[in-house]
C-alpha cells in the first residue's frame, strides 16, 4: 500500500511581474478552481504538526507577504473556501522587496493594516525572519535575533501565536533547523518533494506552483497521475543546482 501523502505548495508573488517567484492571475485562479474541484481537504499546518491529515491533503503556503497576496490570492481563496499561511518578513512590511533576488521594480509588501485584517478573516501568519538573509550565513547572535525578534513582532501585531517559519531561500543547516525548532512547530522549505507522515516538522518539502503553471500538469497531479513529471522536475533541478550555484529564491 502507498504511504500517505501531503502536499505542501509554495507561492510568491501572484502577479504578472513574471520570472519564477510570480504566478499570473489567471494560473493562480485556476490552479484553486481544479484544487477544489479535486475535492482534496485544504488543511493548516497545526494540523500537520499533530498528524491530523489523510492522504491528498493540501496546504497552501506564500512566502514574503507582498500586496498581491491580499489584492488577488485571498479573493480566489476567499471564492473558493480555502485557507492560506502567509510568511512575513517584518522588517519589510509596509515597505518593498530588497533582498537577494528581489525584482527592479521591487514588488510592495502588505502593511500591518492589511495583514491584522486577514488576520481576523482566517489567514494563518507565519514568521519568514526580519530582514530576509541567507540564516547559514548568520553568527549565532544575529540568527537568534532574526528568529526571535520578528516572531515576537509578528505576535504582537497580529495578536495571535505565531508557530510556523519558512527560512528565506529555503536555506537552513542542522544547527539552523535547531534554532527554528526552539520557538517553531513547523518549518518549511524549498525542496522539491511530497510530504508524508515521517517527514521531518522543521525540513518539510514544498511543490513549487511555478513548475504547474500548465495546468494540464496540475490536473494529473490531482488525479495522482503526476509522478512522472514530478520525477523530471527533480532531476532537472538536481542538474541545474549541480552545474551552477543554487538560486536565491525567497
Amino acid at each position: 500500500m502507498a504511504k500517505p501523502h501531503l502536499d505542501i505548495l509554495m507561492y510568491h508573488s501572484i502577479s504578472d511581474r513574471g520570472g519564477p517567484t510570480s504566478i499570473e492571475p489567471k494560473v493562480f485562479e485556476a490552479q484553486m478552481s481544479a484544487l477544489s474541484a479535486s475535492g482534496r481537504p485544504v488543511i493548516g499546518l497545526d494540523e500537520v504538526a499533530e498528524g491530523n491529515w489523510h492522504d491528498g491533503a493540501v496546504v497552501l503556503t506564500f512566502d514574503d507577504a507582498f500586496q498581491d497576496f491580499a489584492d488577488a490570492a485571498w479573493p480566489v481563496l476567499q471564492r473558493f473556501g480555502l485557507q492560506a499561511v502567509v510568511y512575513v518578513p517584518t522588517g519589510r512590511v509596509g515597505a518593498a522587496e530588497n533582498w537577494v533576488g528581489a525584482l527592479v521594480p521591487p514588488r510592495p509588501l502588505m502593511n500591518w493594516d492589511t495583514i491584522r485584517h486577514l488576520a481576523e478573516q482566517g489567514v494563518t501568519f507565519g514568521n519568514h525572519s526580519i530582514t530576509h538573509p541567507d540564516l547559514t550565513a548568520l553568527d549565532p547572535r544575529t540568527l537568534k535575533r532574526e528568529l526571535e525578534e520578528s516572531k515576537s513582532i509578528l505576535e504582537q501585531e497580529i495578536g495571535r501565536p505565531v508557530k510556523h517559519f519558512a527560512p528565506p531561500y529555503g536555506k537552513s543547516t542542522a544547527a539552523v533547523r535547531n534554532a527554528i525548532a526552539s520557538g517553531h512547530v513547523t518549518s518549511v522549505g524549498t525542496r522539491l518533494d511530497r510530504a508524508t507522515r515521517h517527514s521531518d516538522m522543521h525540513d518539510l518539502p514544498r511543490l513549487e506552483m511555478f513548475y504547474f503553471r500548465d495546468t494540464r500538469h496540475w490536473h494529473r497531479h490531482l488525479d495522482g497521475k503526476g509522478g512522472p513529471y514530478l520525477s523530471l522536475r527533480r532531476g532537472l533541478r538536481a542538474i541545474r543546482n549541480a552545474v551552477s550555484h543554487p538560486s536565491q529564491r525567497a
